[in-house]
């Protein structure tokens, strides 16, 4: 079905009860709209979607709009500063929230947080906005410690009060992998030393938190590469892992969006540059199993780089609200999913090796039972003889689990210990590939000491070569001289010899006396 079609076909008064599970709906919106854009920032508040920002062909957006689900109305929020309550000295209006893209927000108590995103107005530290959403006044918030360096991109997850920033691409346009944590009762920044492998450095990906316990990261990209892997980071040891995740295959993208359900986590839209993603996927948390829960056709604006989701309780129901977005050209359709339900009951990620194998020999009782077919809603019909040779087979049965339960908990100590050994010959790698690369950079200082000196040595052979070659004129000129030398010495000894045959000057003048 069309986008126009089910614009026409929907009940706007009643909307939310038209609505089939697991399938994009268009709103049929009335009235204006906001226009289209995307990289901007959005989350659901009673009922109400809150965009921000954005940009549209290169030019960043400042307004903020707001979307009544109810009703299906857009309006304009109106800011106000904290002070001049958004009038300047001349009367005129101010600029209360500069024109931003690629930035986050997040609810928290009755402000909504705008961190980081690039703008126009240059800054070297991450900025941190508010939007009071009782006064509607906004503002910076003055933040202390080790405050990260502004950039776009990235991704900020919300645990307790403390909100977690992980990557993103800096207005150097430099690509970013480290972990940030701001307490938001102390308003205090902190950097975050993780061990194990960091996912690579990347912007435009997605992330979000399991049980409070767990940061994971999905897919974005680096300036040629775009990402499908998984990262988890345990907020408890702060260690990264890349677990091997199951289910569906799931193509590279950035840009897309996320938004965590319960243990579900929802990825839609993005895209490679040449293709928008068109599937709409969930990843959940405790199996780490990926699912297709449904898959666009044709060149549908959710199949977009830069758009938004948010998640919104409407008559009791959970449904995902996405909007905005660029697949070619910019989108302002609101696109909303009822979600079928789905049983929240599972074991927490990375169970212990333990608790796996009692959940298996658990699984495997209950298999075992169930293939034998053994009626235990009726165990008064059973004689006693069939019920102690019932009560042996289940015994003896019972009996190999636990055995095979210690062969696998053998095996995964020998894995671990494997494991362990590969960690200390990574980490001895790692140590001579330090090492080399001190030796590297000596031998490099060295080089260009020696290729200095080859320039001047090549500087003086050329001066050299000059003069050899300048030589042979030298040694003509020697010559010529040479030769006048012996002319003129040769004139001097006729003249000499003259002089004594003619009895000199003074003789000459005496025999002229009478």
């Amino acid at each position: 079905m069309g986008v126009e079609e089910t614009k026409k076909d929907m009940d706007i008064s009643n909307w939310y009860l038209e609505l089939a599970y697991d399938e994009w709906v268009s709103l049929p919106v009335p009235g204006s709209r906001p226009s289209a854009r995307y990289k901007h920032a959005a989350t659901v508040v009673d009922e109400k979607l809150y965009i921000a920002g954005g940009s549209r062909n290169g030019r960043y957006l400042s307004d903020v709009q707001v979307l009544d689900l109810r009703t299906l109305e857009w309006s304009s929020l109106k800011l106000t500063t904290e002070l001049n309550a958004g009038k300047s000295e001349d009367g005129g209006s101010q600029e209360v929230l500069p024109a931003i893209s690629d930035h986050r927000m997040i609810k928290s108590g009755n402000k909504l947080l705008l961190i980081g995103g690039h703008s126009k107005k240059s800054s070297d530290s991450m900025i941190v906005r508010f939007i009071d959403l009782e006064t509607h006044v906004s503002g910076i918030i003055e933040a202390s410690g080790k405050v990260p360096t502004a950039r776009g991109g990235h991704s900020v997850t919300l645990v307790g009060s403390r909100l977690i920033l992980f990557g993103g691409e800096d207005r150097s346009r430099r690509l970013l992998n480290d972990v940030h944590v701001l307490d938001l009762e102390t308003m205090t920044w902190d950097v975050m030393e993780t061990t194990q492998t960091s996912p690579a450095p990347r912007f435009d990906h997605t992330a979000t938190v399991h049980s409070e316990h767990y940061l994971l990261i999905f897919g974005g990209c680096s300036h040629s590469i775009f990402f499908n892997d998984l990262h988890v980071l345990d907020l408890q040891t702060m260690e990264w892992s890349q677990p091997q995740i199951q289910g569906d295959a799931v193509t590279p993208r950035a840009g897309h969006a996320g938004i965590t359900i319960d243990e579900n986590w929802y990825i839609v839209g993005g895209g490679d540059n040449s293709s928008g993603c068109r599937e709409t996927l969930m990843l959940n948390m405790s199996k780490l199993v990926f699912t297709t829960v449904t898959r666009l056709k044709g060149r549908h604006f959710l199949a977009s780089e830069g758009l938004s989701v948010s998640s919104a309780m409407v008559c009791g129901e959970k449904i995902l609200v996405a909007f905005g977005g660029y697949n070619g050209k910019y989108n302002n359709e609101v696109f909303v999913m009822r979600l079928k339900p789905r049983d929240s009951a599972r074991p927490k990620i990375f169970q212990s090796p333990a608790a796996a194998a009692a959940a298996a020999s658990v699984a495997a009782a209950y298999a075992l039972a169930k293939s034998e077919k053994l009626d235990f809603s009726q165990p008064l019909a059973l004689n006693l003889k069939e019920d102690a040779l019932l009560k042996q087979d289940l015994t003896n049965e019972i009996d190999a689990i636990k055995e095979e339960k210690k062969v696998v908990e053998l095996s995964l100590a020998e894995a671990q210990a494997e494991n362990s050994r590969i960690r200390e010959k990574i980490n001895e790698v790692n140590s001579t590939h330090s090492e080399l690369s001190k030796e590297l950079q000596s031998v490099q200082g060295q080089l260009v000491a020696e290729r200095s000196r080859c320039f001047k040595l090549e500087a003086q052979i050329a001066e050299l070569q000059k003069i050899l070659e300048s030589l042979p004129s030298i040694e003509n000129e020697v010559q010529i001289l040479r030769t006048q030398k012996s002319a003129l010495e040769q004139e001097i000894e006729l003249t000499s010899a003259q002089r004594q045959g003619s009895g000199g000057v003074w003789r000459w003048i005496a025999g002229g006396n009478p």
